[in-house]
């Protein structure tokens, strides 16, 4: 059975950081030409999805539907909408996540939010993380967008959403609800998204720890390229190995698996 759907990476999958991966951009334009429907799936929550999809235009050679992008952010925003807890919240993050939680009707509130939502911050400053960690000492409803600890660019393994999140766990002793890869959260709505049987999807990405395990955790065939955080090193001892893996997106068939 040939795959009926893809949810992909970006970052590490289809480009990294700020340069190129030809292969990438390559399956993209090969899924285009077979028709075949796909989600960029991403824990990226500093960009909104028309700020993505510029950037893989200008950047990446990489022109695709706004609806084929989808983010952590928004995966989060429609947790928060079904939890239906109150329309407030105290946003550590950047444009990408506060731009959609604030559009989405949620007010911003220090003291007493209903939710506390924790993304990707460059800027981050102790205070931001003394007011979320007394907000959620006060009841606020913990989220975390992404749980990656690091993010891979031309500098290398920079911290990520999920070291933010291992800071306030330690500082509040409370776990947050973690809405991006590899939680079912953001798979199940991106499998409503794309309108395929999870059976009959693969996820496909570079990084073990969310792409991969997004998949295993939640019964989706997999398949990971070493183009970005897994390394070849590391595949044989891997708890569960992967349904694919390929050096290089350059080597997959869209034939019968």
């Amino acid at each position: 059975m040939a795959y009926k759907g893809y949810l992909i990476d970006l970052d590490g999958t289809i480009y990294k950081g700020n340069e190129r991966i030809p292969a990438g951009e390559q399956f993209i334009i090969d899924l285009q030409k077979r028709d075949i429907p796909y989600l960029l799936v991403t824990n990226n929550t500093t960009r909104t999805p028309e700020m993505v999809q510029e950037m893989l235009s200008s950047k990446f050679n990489v022109n695709t539907p706004l609806e084929t992008i989808y983010t952590a952010t928004l995966a989060t925003v429609d947790y928060m909408n079904d939890m239906n807890r109150g329309k407030s919240a105290y946003v550590i993050g950047e444009k990408g996540l506060k731009t959609a939680i604030e559009i989405a009707g949620y007010i911003h509130d220090e003291e007493n939010p209903a939710y506390v939502v924790v993304g990707l911050d460059s800027q981050v400053t102790y205070e931001q993380l003394a007011v979320a960690t007394l907000a959620i000492q006060k009841g606020a409803f913990f989220i975390g967008t992404n749980p990656d600890l690091n993010i891979p660019t031309e500098r290398g393994l920079m911290p990520g959403a999920g070291s933010l999140l291992a800071l306030l766990e330690a500082a509040t002793r409370i776990t947050p609800v973690i809405i991006g890869k590899p939680e079912a959260i953001i798979m199940n709505k991106a499998l409503e998204r794309l309108g395929v049987k999870r059976e009959e999807a693969i996820m496909v990405g570079d990084n073990y720890l969310t792409d991969i395990t997004a998949g295993i955790k939640n019964d989706i065939d997999t398949l990971l390229v070493l183009t970005g955080f897994t390394k070849k090193e590391e595949v044989t001892s891997l708890p569960i190995q992967p349904t694919h893996v390929l050096d290089s997106l350059a080597e997959w068939s869209f034939e019968d698996k």
